[in-house]
């Protein structure tokens, strides 16, 4: 693969190879040379052989080849006309001696970000202004504004978490001293929800007893109900120790699934404790369905599911708006501006490519279907929702990929990104970008596109873009990350590649990374929730957002997946070690 004169420029003192058979008199430049980020992988594959006579690329360029070579030829002396002398930068005493600056140039922009630039410098003095916060980040300081900074509250959410400490399968439903019991007739009435579900089953799983087989995770949900405003504001009850799981099949016993399915015993195809996971102490109420068969590769088949489920949580979610139980928690979320920080958002890139590839945006309730949207039938086009929307339950997923990299329905509402931004005192959160991932590959570019505008047009200072899953999904993943890099916005991407998720395309703004992956084998394995962000994946991708705003160098990450690299920047942040699961996946 041939380079471009930006890359050549880049790559000046590393090896001089021919990209493909190049003939006698060739002037040679940068369409004629192999990309030197891609020799480690060649050298180990046996593709290449670097030469110690081998000539640099700054020592080739224009020179004319004198013979016929071959690809992939380390390119000597004694193949050109003549080698190019590389004039080495040393710096002494009468170097530093340069002329005064010509040329300054001092503008403030619309977000007040202020940009300063000296073409050149002799002694600098800097007395620092009082609007340059000590963490690093600039802010903007107007004189006689004291507001700069400052944290606004537009709106409050109040999370009240309720004990719950046991449940059943009974005769009623009603929650009663920490005690959720669920009418096992209420199933009957669930299964009208939809003709697609021909079968239903309820039980109930302590925390002792998960070792017992269980069918596909599809999702774990919370069990929340407002009781006061509407989603993002207003009091939410959450109740505190319990979730239901939906796993299902359809008729005959297909796994409803789409990429890698988490049938098994379920201690050993969860990762408790993670955001989207049941956690290590909660009781879990499972919900086993079976869809009509061959549905399960459909969307109204996996939907189905769902809404037969959120039937019989909406029953339990009643009884909470009146149950005055013990608050264990109260959580206190704030929608807030702090103008004249850099403005920030968070995109999230979800599923998008239909089947099972949905999610219901914005329902009635925290967590649920009734009265939400899905992003695939208003075209995956990016929705901005606030921070505390997210946190309330304003995303239900529907997604079956893989079982270690789909983010569940719990995720959203507890998702460590949203939560590190929204505290962040340096940052001025603007909201949360909710964008589908289409199949086809035109959608992808036109979805991306209008993502681009949209960033344009809140000119934002910076943002993080996440995706779940990997393959198809990376293709638009990389065009988010060059639509806000064109436009000289500073981006981090988060996802899963390691060693199966691979990056599949790239561009010169996907410079700075942040893995997910905590399998050991650095594959997809079938332990929903083990791969996904977590709050020290989103740490590391808010510090390295800071740090590129900064205009600080990121090193390139290693050609393969390292995760010594991973545990490097933890210890740097004062995080513990990722340790990686071993599922079985090791190559």
């Amino acid at each position: 693969m041939s380079i471009t004169q930006e890359a050549a420029k880049k790559h000046y003192k590393d090896p001089a190879i021919f990209c493909c058979y190049t003939g006698k008199g060739t002037v040679i430049g940068p369409a004629e040379l192999e990309d030197p980020e891609l020799f480690e992988e060649m050298e180990e594959s046996g593709i290449i052989t670097l030469s110690e006579d081998g000539l640099s690329i700054g020592q080739v360029m224009g020179r004319t080849l004198i013979k016929d070579c071959d690809a992939l030829t380390p390119i000597t002396k004694d193949l050109l006309d003549g080698v190019n002398e590389l004039e080495e930068a040393e710096e002494s005493e009468e170097d530093s001696n340069v002329e005064a600056p010509k040329e300054t140039e001092v503008c403030e922009g619309g977000s007040g970000m202020i940009h300063l630039e000296i073409n050149k410098l002799e002694g600098l003095s800097l007395d620092l202004p009082a609007g340059v916060s000590l963490g690093g980040l600039p802010v903007a300081n107007v004189p006689g504004d004291k507001s700069i900074g400052e944290k606004k509250v537009i709106r409050k959410l109040v999370k009240k978490h309720i004990k719950i400490n046991d449940a059943e399968i009974g005769k009623e439903t009603s929650i009663k001293d920490g005690k959720i019991t669920i009418d096992k007739n209420i199933v009957k009435d669930a299964l009208k929800e939809d003709v697609l579900c021909k079968s239903l089953t309820l039980d109930v799983i302590k925390p002792e007893d998960r070792h017992i087989y269980t069918e596909t995770i599809m999702d774990v949900v919370p069990i929340a109900t407002k009781v006061e405003g509407e989603i993002g504001r207003g009091v939410t009850k959450v109740a505190d120790g319990v979730v239901f799981m939906l796993t299902g099949v359809d008729e005959d016993g297909v796994q409803i699934h789409e990429f890698g399915s988490s049938e098994g015993y379920l201690d050993e195809k969860m990762y408790f404790g993670h955001p989207g996971c049941a956690d290590e102490d909660d009781i879990i109420i499972r919900c086993n369905v079976v869809v009509e068969r061959l549905s399960g590769m459909t969307r109204p088949g996996p939907f189905a599911a769902h809404k037969c489920q959120d039937y019989i949580i909406q029953a339990v979610r009643e009884e909470l708006k009146k149950y005055e139980g013990e608050v264990v928690r109260e959580e206190i979320c704030e929608d807030v501006r702090r103008k004249g920080n850099p403005r920030v958002v968070l995109v999230k890139e979800i599923m998008g490519q239909g089947a099972m590839h949905d999610n219901v945006l914005c329902p009635i309730e925290p967590c649920g279907v009734s009265g939400g949207r899905k992003n695939v039938d208003i075209g995956n086009v990016p929705v901005v929702l606030t921070p505390n929307q997210v946190r309330d339950g304003s995303i239900h997923a529907l997604t079956c990929i893989g079982p270690a990299t789909k983010e569940m329905t719990r995720h959203y509402i507890r998702e460590p990104l949203v939560e590190g931004l929204a505290e962040d005192d340096e940052f001025d959160l603007i909201g949360v970008v909710f964008v589908g991932s289409p199949q086809v590959n035109d959608e992808k570019l036109w979805v991306s596109e209008r993502l681009g505008s949209l960033l344009e047009s809140l000119d934002v200072d910076g943002c993080i873009i996440t995706t779940e899953g990997f393959g198809n999904n990376h293709i638009d993943f990389i065009e988010h990350i060059g639509q806000a890099g064109m436009r000289g916005i500073p981006v981090v991407g988060v996802s899963f590649c390691a060693y199966q998720g691979q990056l599949v395309v790239g561009n010169k703004y996907a410079d700075a990374m942040i893995e997910e992956n905590m399998d050991m084998g650095g594959f997809e394995n079938d332990v929903a929730g083990c791969s996904c962000v977590t709050p020290e994946v989103a740490t590391r991708a808010i510090q390295m957002l800071k740090n590129k705003m900064l205009g600080i160098d990121i090193k390139p990450a290693p050609k393969k997946w390292n995760n010594d690299v991973i545990n490097a920047n933890n210890k740097l942040l004062g995080l513990p070690e990722t340790v990686l699961l071993d599922s079985g996946t090791m190559h």
